[in-house]
């Protein structure tokens, strides 16, 4: 397969490095970040840091480029995107399972007050 210049790599490569390797990290960061209840800032510096990580092992084992910053854009907003989205379910769940007398559940990322409260 020929590199997508934009991406520094083959699409299937940066799709299966990106998502599946680094995303699962990303939705693992995410959920750890949140289970501490802490800011989801921290979720946005981590993903560039994977990101950045992501760029390298394209590059050392997939021979990659190191520096595109094409590809570190893309992975870098596809994987805060999916650290944000385990952030937000994550802390849903803790708000319901914390608060049962405040709060019921209003989809898998928001919570609203019970009537009577």
């Amino acid at each position: 397969m020929e590199p997508a210049p934009f991406l520094g790599n083959a699409l299937g490569t940066f799709l299966m490095l990106t998502l599946v390797v680094f995303g699962w990290a990303a939705f693992a960061t995410g959920n750890g970040i949140a289970s501490r209840w802490q800011s989801p800032w921290w979720v946005v510096i981590y993903c560039i840091l994977l990101a950045a990580a992501e760029r390298f092992i394209d590059y050392a084992l997939a021979e990659g480029e190191l520096l595109s910053p094409g590809g570190f854009l893309v992975s870098a907003l596809i994987l805060i995107g999916l650290g944000l989205v385990a952030w937000r379910l994550t802390q849903a769940r803790m708000m319901i399972r914390q608060y049962p007398w405040l709060y019921e559940p209003a989809g898998p990322f928001g919570w609203r007050e019970k009537a009577g409260s």
